[in-house]
């Protein structure tokens, strides 16, 4: 009884100095003045906000970004779980959008000699990135699918290489964000670098580009396949990001070439080119200087300087090897809501816009075309290919399968996950030999129900899919219409000679996966 005694005694003194200080000391708050301790419960509901509607309020299919049968079917893939779903489906098939896929009667049936059956989780792509531009060093991906750009600062040490080993397993490349190449993105995997408008990593101290820093990289790691030329990203285009100095160490200042006691800006825009012509120079320097194929990456607005740079590379023969486009949806980077929210078109039809403009000026059959923004699902990713991507960049999934939830607190460095924070206790819970694993099988699962749904409709690659082959709901009229009429465009045939001559392939990638399956 004393004990118990003792206990009430602390609570009500502590609940005493809350409502003092509630209504006497602090002035920010009016909630907590007017209604003292019952008002700090209504700022605790708010901050669990996200969590308690994830799992309590939202049904399977509302939630956004990724719904809750999303997630489910990244976490049952991830852990080689029953990704399977009963009674038929929940979706409502007349909602505007909803994407219809036409199998064939009789589809594609490999023979039981096909490499499908030696492993279905690996389907390279049916294009060779710098082929056109007669790059010293073209690629082939090993992978249609591959990992967006995440860097490591905004990723953690953990997350990054849980990645870089799960994209080991897979055969995939890694693109490394703008944050640079680290130790972590560099076990083993084929890398693509990224290099955005700070110019980290490849930079002197004072953010000006360094060429022979670019090449000294590239010469001293050769996991690096392909370089990215970052213009802008779905989740803030127009608008340069900051790592604060608080996140950054000793190990992040050394790999970004930063000092540590700044706060580490990236500008909004490049100031090595501020024209196409330019841009086209500084991407050919960068090319011939490495030997890499070289490509942009941008979200997409206006369209006149789009039409500018396939004009000039028409004319020129000389430009990006690929071109990844990201749509609005995009959000691995911390951004303003209205920028996130408003800023950009979203994939599909920025990715129509874009394919079109190149279309006209006959490049379409020279460029690799890479999409991104929430296409790391079958339905989703075959949809992009019928379009004419050539591969597809995954983000927020890839941070799914290894255990993110979307608590939505990247920007706040309290992931609760340990996968977008520098705090080291909340790291020490993932797992990276399990993590890689578990992204692995993701990737895996990924591949497999593409490449099945592919056969379903009669072709051998996805890149063989046409723009009648898919369907959109045009609402609850009882219409659909194809793509092909939808977006008003037929996307370019593509020369495909079966999938053994892409696994023989002479700058075919995923070297370490290719020995694990004699391939």
């Amino acid at each position: 009884m004393n004990l118990l005694s003792s206990a009430w005694f602390w609570i009500t003194l502590i609940a005493i100095l809350v409502i003092i200080r509630d209504i006497f000391i602090q002035k920010s708050h009016t909630i907590t003045h007017n209604f003292p301790i019952v008002g700090h419960f209504r700022y605790w509901l708010e901050r669990i906000g996200p969590e308690l509607r994830q799992y309590i309020v939202a049904n399977n299919r509302e939630e956004l970004p990724f719904n809750r049968q999303e997630r489910s079917w990244i976490y049952a893939s991830s852990k080689n779980e029953n990704n399977l779903q009963g009674f038929g489906t929940d979706q409502d098939f007349s909602s505007p959008g909803y994407i219809f896929i036409k199998n064939a009667m009789m589809g594609f049936n490999p023979s039981k000699e096909h490499l499908y059956h030696q492993n279905p989780g690996v389907l390279p792509a049916a294009k060779v990135i710098g082929l056109y531009h007669k790059r010293a060093k073209p690629f082939r991906p090993y992978s249609i699918i591959n990992i967006s750009g995440m860097s490591y600062g905004s990723l953690s040490a953990k997350a990054v290489e849980s990645l870089n080993k799960g994209a080991l397993l897979a055969g995939c490349y890694h693109n490394t964000g703008e944050g640079s190449l680290s130790p972590y993105h560099q076990n083993g995997a084929d890398v693509m670098l990224n290099i955005g408008t700070a110019y980290f990593g490849v930079r002197e101290l004072d953010g000006r580009f360094s060429m022979e820093k670019l090449k000294q990289k590239v010469e001293e790691n050769p996991c690096i396949k392909a370089i990215e030329l970052k213009l802008s990203q779905g989740a803030k285009p127009g608008k340069g990001g900051m790592l604060p100095k608080s996140k950054i160490n000793k190990e992040i200042a050394e790999i970004r070439h930063i000092p540590m006691d700044k706060d580490a800006m990236s500008p909004a825009f490049h100031s090595e080119f501020s024209t196409v012509p330019e841009m086209v120079d500084f991407i050919e320097s960068m090319a011939a200087e490495t030997g890499l194929p070289v490509g942009v990456k941008s979200a997409i607005g206006k369209l006149e300087q789009w039409e500018e740079l396939a004009a000039y590379m028409e004319k020129h023969g000389k430009g990006p090897d690929f071109i990844t486009i990201d749509g609005g949806e995009g959000g691995t980077g911390a951004a303003p809501h209205a920028f996130a929210d408003h800023v950009s078109m979203p994939f599909t039809f920025a990715f129509a816009k874009v394919y079109q403009i190149f279309q006209r000026h006959n490049l379409t059959d020279k460029i690799f075309f890479i999409a991104s923004g929430k296409l790391g699902f079958p339905e989703k990713a075959l949809m992009a290919f019928a379009m004419g991507a050539d591969s597809i960049h995954i983000a927020r999934e890839a941070m799914m399968s290894i255990g993110c939830i979307q608590a939505q607190k990247c920007h706040t460095n309290h992931c609760p996950t340990g996968i977008a924070t520098s705090n080291k206790w909340l790291q020490a819970g993932i797992d990276v030999t399990l993590k890689s694993e578990r992204y692995y099988r993701y990737h895996y699962t990924l591949v497999k129900e593409i490449a099945e749904i592919t056969h379903a409709c009669g072709y051998e690659h996805p890149t063989q899919m046409t723009m009648d082959d898919i369907e959109w709901s045009m609402g609850d009229n009882n219409r659909t219409m194809a793509l092909s009429k939808a977006l008003g465009y037929t996307k370019t045939e593509i020369s495909y000679s079966g999938l053994e001559d892409l696994v023989k392939c002479p700058h075919l990638g995923g070297l370490n996966a290719r020995k694990r399956l004699s391939l």
